[in-house]
């Protein structure tokens, strides 16, 4: 079965996808839903000064302001009313998911099937609003604080102001999670995941703009153009390897009389477990971890001989104790994160309750030890992986100023979603590649 679903799929062509009207419907609506949430992202908070919010956020673009307005597609530059984007809502689903490991009654919720999965993303949503609400509150505090050469970031600061921020912002995180869960449904999916990589590639004209146009001054010589290039094609394609890299468990099926006249067969298959389970996880709770200092100085304004601007310049981009909290922190998450998406106990008693076992290795606690041994060396090898990818980035950037920020973390994010959505679109081509042969085979059954 695996065989004929693999030579369906390397069977799909150009000419398959112009059949596949529905497939070109969904990849249209996922199109007209970003350009949608693009279009939100340049729609200005009600009472704020542009140029105020432009000229503070230049001067913080080293810290978490940095990363999330790199998320957000300079959503949180502007000051728009998706500055939050969808950051409330993968929060929401994190707590949520930390929440299912240690309260029984939402473990028992994940365990009903679909109706758990409904009642849990309705949790998330609830978490959602709290949150939205929550740091827009604090938004608007920060911005009624911040002041710039000409004036105040906010025209007329006070009550009414908070309210209609919060209310603001919430709306517009509602909106993109709900935007994002219509791709998911009615487009090619990965809703959340499209919306983020949408606010990234978004900067990438630019930054190549400005790339070359440093290169026409002489601020950049070609050769670090070049080389700047090839890195990053070649860091490209060691994410593809290392992101489809995996460790195929076999299992074994119990043999099975399929007809008196023959023998008992057994059929084996495998369990697939992914080199980087953890995903972009890891590098974005390391980064934001390591940039508070930075932004709370940038909100603060220390003098620059305190004892706290010194802290914020050693947790500065390049500084070696950066790059080695940096690198423990994402080895500390990817191991974390993984052990809370992938559960050794219970992956062995659904193999136990199938009746499948893996050959050589006994059901029961000798299965859990198998697979828990096999998940560590695999989280091990995934957790270096992460690391080099986001440290590479950071050793350049000490070295080489850049006209846009080379990030691995966003660089990861990327090449993901772009394997995901390629798996996608070849999904439903092979599924209409199925309809049509089964349509041939009822024309000719008739």
């Amino acid at each position: 079965m695996a065989s004929a679903i693999e030579q369906l799929a390397a069977s799909v062509s150009l000419s398959s996808f112009k059949k596949a009207e529905d497939l070109k419907k969904r990849i249209w609506f996922t199109l007209a839903a970003l350009v949608i949430y693009r279009l939100g992202t340049y729609v200005p908070l009600p009472g704020i000064n542009p140029l105020i919010i432009a000229e503070f956020a230049r001067n913080n673009s080293g810290g978490i302001l940095g990363i999330l307005d790199m998320f957000s597609g300079g959503a949180i530059g502007r000051m728009t009313i998706f500055s939050l984007n969808i950051m409330p809502y993968i929060s929401a689903s994190i707590i949520v998911q930390l929440l299912t490991s240690v309260s029984p009654h939402l473990e028992a919720l994940k365990k009903e099937g679909e109706s758990g999965k409904r009642k849990l993303n309705q949790y998330t949503r609830y978490g959602t609003v709290l949150l939205a609400c929550i740091q827009g509150f604090g938004i608007a505090a920060g911005l009624e604080k911040i002041n710039g050469h000409t004036g105040a970031a906010v025209i007329d600061p006070g009550f009414i102001f908070r309210l209609t921020t919060v209310v603001t912002l919430t709306g517009g995180t509602l909106f993109i999670m709900w935007l994002g869960e219509q791709i998911t449904s009615r487009g090619i999916g990965n809703g959340t995941s499209l919306i983020i990589y949408s606010g990234i590639v978004a900067n990438l004209p630019q930054a190549v703009f400005n790339t070359f146009e440093l290169g026409r001054q002489g601020a950049l010589s070609a050769i670090v153009i070049i080389s700047i290039l090839s890195m990053i094609a070649l860091v490209i394609g060691y994410i593809v390897f290392m992101e489809k890299a995996q460790r195929r468990i076999p299992i074994q099926y119990p043999k099975r009389q399929v007809s008196a006249n023959m023998p008992a067969v057994s059929q084996s298959t495998h369990l697939p477990l992914k080199l980087n389970s953890a995903g972009v996880i890891p590098p974005i709770f390391a980064s934001s971890l390591l940039l508070l200092p930075a932004t709370i100085v940038g909100f603060s304004s220390p003098a620059p001989d305190s004892w706290f601007a010194s802290i914020a310049r050693i947790f500065s981009h390049g500084h070696p104790l950066y790059i080695a909290l940096f690198i423990s922190l994402i080895i500390f998450f990817a191991f974390f994160y993984t052990a809370l998406m992938f559960n050794p106990s219970e992956t062995a008693e659904n193999l136990r309750k199938m009746g499948t076992y893996i050959p050589g290795i006994r059901p029961g606690q000798q299965t859990v030890d198998y697979l828990d041994y096999v998940l560590t060396r695999l989280t091990a090898v995934g957790a270096l992986y992460l690391a080099s990818i986001c440290v590479l980035p950071e050793l350049i950037l000490a070295r080489v100023s850049l006209p846009f920020y080379f990030g691995g973390t966003s660089l990861l994010i990327v090449v993901s979603v772009t394997i995901d959505t390629i798996s996608q679109v070849q999904s439903h081509l092979v599924a209409h590649q199925y309809q049509g042969l089964i349509k041939k085979s009822k024309s000719k059954g008739k």
